[in-house]
């Protein structure tokens, strides 16, 4: 017997039978004892096991200068041809999975930042998180049907999202269809039905570059949300040397325009109309204010006229929380607001469903004019981009005092403040009395750490999911600038891609990508839970072949978050249990990340540090496994148990 120093600095002893075992399973456990000399059960040294390492071609394989596809010699095929077109419109990023060779190589080859993991699924969120961070076009690839299927689940979530995705996948060839030709072989676009903007099964060669313009077209112009296009081998191998071969192939300023619809004069002067008359105005600027880059002209209209504002959508910080003039904060105020202006509220909430008076006076702006007055009963209606009507309220609004609004907005806010740190003292409390992290303590650790410690507080992009932990780290998320939070749980409330979105964020922050670019090379945060976490674990192996630094705080509960929902129903709680207090700590350390294991406040706090050290020095990647217990959620043993919170707002998760 031998003790020995682990990662998580406890002395664990270890057994010369325990190395036999994984010595005949060593391509499992060779994390867990990388490096160490294992010996034969007769006490002769054996080979060791190698540690976890990043293999020379994949750095190679990065730092390759990109080779265009020309028409010259053996010409362009189809698939060089469309990764053209994706270059020349700068698409921000391709995450996948090899499958559909012909387009990815391509894709990559062409200069696109390209980013391989381990699972389709994973794949499509983080190409989803790289563009929550940024607002920017990506895409997503993966194989025929098994990787197409396996995406489903995230590019719907893209979708509740209004996610500018482009979804790729190979399909066999049109040769086979009907036939049920060797393997893998569907019909994908009925498949994405409902969760799409366009979509098109490619079947004529010649029309590549058309349909490529289609899906851009699609992608950057009004209201996004992924567009899907197949590729039968018979496009993606095409060969073409001469460009008058295909079907309209001319530049991007020829198929789309970037003139956006600005708001009618007589609408802006009754908007303004009706913002004098008003005298607590609130602006609930949605996903479009961010995607749109208008978080300027926000800011000026909000000041001076004094309008409080709250943001909405998947996307966090495009007007920051500790303004003066944020509701985001107080919830309180926003049921007395008696005007409220939507701008890009591109999912409509019905009254109701938001925390404001249900006959409140209402504008809506929105660059579609067939939405106008879906869901919610219009004042005033205006068809507009939303920064020239931003850009017009900063310009054409008077300047103005509203003390009394501002006051209330500032004690509505330290009315929530006080009931969230009321909350963090019982949480401390249970986690002391049961030595099990509550997620009230842990969430307010995290908080505290990343926005009031010696970090500048703009720098780290946070986001998670998850319900219990989930509920309480939206109270406890902040956004100070814009793309700074995600909301992974966004309207479709997909539970598993938080890691992986997380992970595209990260890979946008680190290329320095749009509002990301102060903060180039900052890790990411990603708070979830141990059922989340069983959706993307793997794609840890992914952050680390790139050097992609996230900080994981995943809460362990052993459970399904909606256990209470077997208590009183007879041989049903066994669905929603785990086994009791698994290491996805030791997991994460399998997959070349740093595992941490942590138990109370102050283990966390500490923890934190050493995590985030690894990442800003090393580019590391850390899972901390925070272990709780599942009564927490419980509102019957440890009050007030988990309960949603008011939208819109810090922690809202719809609309």
């Amino acid at each position: 017997m031998k003790t020995q120093k682990t990662n998580d600095s406890t002395n664990q002893t270890v057994d010369s039978s325990r190395r036999s075992f994984l010595l005949s399973s060593a391509a499992g456990a060779g994390a867990l004892v990388a490096g160490m000399v294992t010996e034969s059960k007769a006490g002769v040294p054996a080979a060791s096991i190698p540690s976890i390492s990043i293999p020379k071609e994949v750095l190679e394989s990065v730092s390759e200068a990109p080779k265009p596809p020309t028409f010259e010699g053996q010409g362009m095929t189809g698939a060089e041809v469309f990764a053209k077109l994706c270059k020349d419109e700068e698409l921000a990023a391709l995450f996948c999975c090899p499958g559909n060779y012909t387009v990815i190589n391509a894709i990559a080859a062409a200069g696109v930042p390209a980013f391989g993991g381990r699972c389709e699924g994973a794949m499509a969120a983080a190409a989803d998180g790289f563009s929550r961070a940024t607002g920017e076009v990506t895409a997503c690839s993966g194989t025929e049907g098994p990787g197409l299927t396996n995406m489903i689940m995230n590019i719907a979530s893209a979708a509740a999202a209004r996610t500018p995705l482009l979804v790729l996948a190979s399909n066999m060839q049109m040769a086979g269809d009907d036939r049920e030709t060797f393997i893998q072989t569907g019909y994908q676009q009925p498949l994405t039905t409902g969760m799409k903007k366009y979509g098109k099964r490619l079947i004529a060669p010649d029309r590549v570059w058309e349909y490529g313009a289609y899906a851009f077209r699609n992608l950057k112009s009004g209201v996004p949300s992924p567009v899907h296009l197949d590729f039968p081998g018979e496009v993606a191998r095409a060969r073409f040397t001469d460009p008058s071969k295909l079907k309209d192939y001319y530049s991007k300023d020829k198929y789309r325009t970037e003139s956006r619809p600005s708001p009618a004069a007589k609408d802006v002067e009754k908007a303004l109309d009706m913002i004098t008359r008003a005298e607590r105005p609130l602006l609930i600027a949605g996903q479009g204010v961010f995607q749109n880059k208008a978080w300027e002209p926000l800011l000026k209209a909000a000041e001076k006229n004094e309008l409080a504002v709250v943001t909405s959508g998947p996307t966090r910080g495009h007007f920051p929380d500790d303004h003066r003039l944020s509701a985001a904060l107080s919830p309180d105020a926003v049921m007395s607001a008696d005007l409220v202006i939507f701008v890009g509220q591109y999912c409509m909430p019905s009254p109701g469903e938001y925390r404001c008076n249900p006959d409140v006076k209402t504008i809506r702006v929105h660059p579609v004019q067939e939405d106008l007055g879906r869901n919610w009963p219009l004042d005033l209606g205006i068809v507009s981009s939303e920064k020239p009507f931003l850009e017009a309220l900063a310009d054409l609004l008077p300047a103005r005092k509203r003390e009394s609004w501002v006051n209330e907005l500032a004690s509505a806010r330290q009315k929530y403040d006080k009931m969230l740190n009321d909350q963090y003292e019982l949480g401390v409390k249970y986690s002391r009395d049961t030595n099990y992290l509550h997620p009230a303590a842990l969430c307010k650790e995290v908080h505290d750490f990343f926005y009031k410690g010696d970090i500048d507080p703009k720098q780290t992009v946070l986001g998670g999911g998850g319900w219990t932990i989930g509920v309480h780290a939206g109270r406890w998320q902040r956004a100070y600038r814009p793309g700074q939070g995600i909301v992974c749980p966004y309207q479709y409330g997909a539970i598993g891609p938080d890691l992986a979105m997380m992970i595209g964020a990260s890979a946008a922050v680190q290329h320095g990508v749009g509002p990301q670019a102060p903060y180039k090379g900052a890790p990411t945060v990603c708070v979830s839970s141990d059922a989340g976490i069983a959706y993307s674990l793997f794609e840890l192996d992914t952050a680390a072949k790139y050097k992609l630094p996230v900080i994981g705080v995943i809460y362990n509960n052993d459970c399904w978050g909606m256990w209470p929902s077997a208590v009183s129903s007879a041989r049903s709680m066994h669905l929603y249990l785990f086994q009791q207090h698994l290491r996805y700590d030791k997991m994460a350390e399998g997959l070349g990340a740093r595992g941490e294991y942590v138990r109370t406040p102050e283990e966390l706090r500490e923890a934190l540090h050493r995590s985030y050290a690894s990442a800003t020095k090393e580019n590391l990647s850390t899972l901390i496994n925070c272990q709780g217990m599942k009564e927490f959620t419980s509102a019957k043993n440890y009050p007030p148990g988990v309960s949603l919170n008011p939208e819109p707002g810090c922690g809202a998760v719809a609309h």
